[in-house]
């Protein structure tokens, strides 16, 4: 894994959370793609810079990299948005500690996806699913999806809200509603954002 963020001191404490656990090293920035599964991401708040940092990153590394971020102050990100930027998991800095990283960073080096449950909840007013949630989903053999569903899911990855996203497919708010609650049906999950990951990793977008 490979760590980035400018707080030498948040830096020491990440490598510190490394020891903890014997099947974790850091490797340096300029690690051949194929060498870095995780990279951690620490900032300050979770905003539209940190997406740009991703982005950066991205392109650094390899399509398809997969970020844990680990921020101090509230998340101003739609997690559709930061999945699509490669997010897997999320740590709040006041909830760290040695056994939570580790934990979280082989949770993404699985191919997992953990949100805390306070970021986001769907438009129905349930609460996020759970990691296990998510990976039981992200398992799933790819389904079928429409054209439309496959287009749906590709503008919630871009952050489109659901007004938008209708008005660009030429359809109504409810039949964009109904598309979507339909594909997370199938998926057997509870959100837009375990949605939208699920779509990520078996190819459906």
């Amino acid at each position: 894994m490979a760590i980035h963020t400018t707080d030498a001191v948040v830096r020491a404490g990440l490598t510190s959370g490394l020891r903890q656990d014997q099947r974790l090293s850091e490797v340096d920035a300029t690690a051949a793609p194929q060498d870095v599964d995780v990279t951690v991401v620490a900032v300050e708040t979770a905003d539209d810079s940190l997406l740009k940092t991703l982005h950066g990153l991205a392109a650094d590394h390899a399509p398809g990299t997969r970020f844990l971020v680990i921020a101090r102050q509230r998340w101003r990100i739609e997690v559709p948005v930061a999945i699509g930027h490669g997010v897997r998991a999320v740590l709040w800095h006041g909830d760290f500690s040695p056994a939570r990283f580790t934990s979280a960073v082989l949770a993404v080096a699985r191919g997992d996806t953990s949100f805390p449950h306070d970021i986001e909840e769907d438009p129905a007013g349930h609460p996020q699913g759970t990691r296990c949630e998510a990976h039981a989903a992200a398992e799933r053999p790819p389904s079928q999806v429409s054209e439309r569903e496959r287009d749906v899911l590709r503008l919630i990855s871009e952050g489109r809200e659901l007004a938008e996203i209708a008005a660009e497919l030429c359809y109504s708010e409810r039949t964009i509603k109904y598309t979507l609650y339909g594909v997370m049906k199938r998926f057997g999950v509870r959100n837009r954002a375990h949605a939208v990951s699920h779509a990520i990793r078996t190819g459906l977008i």
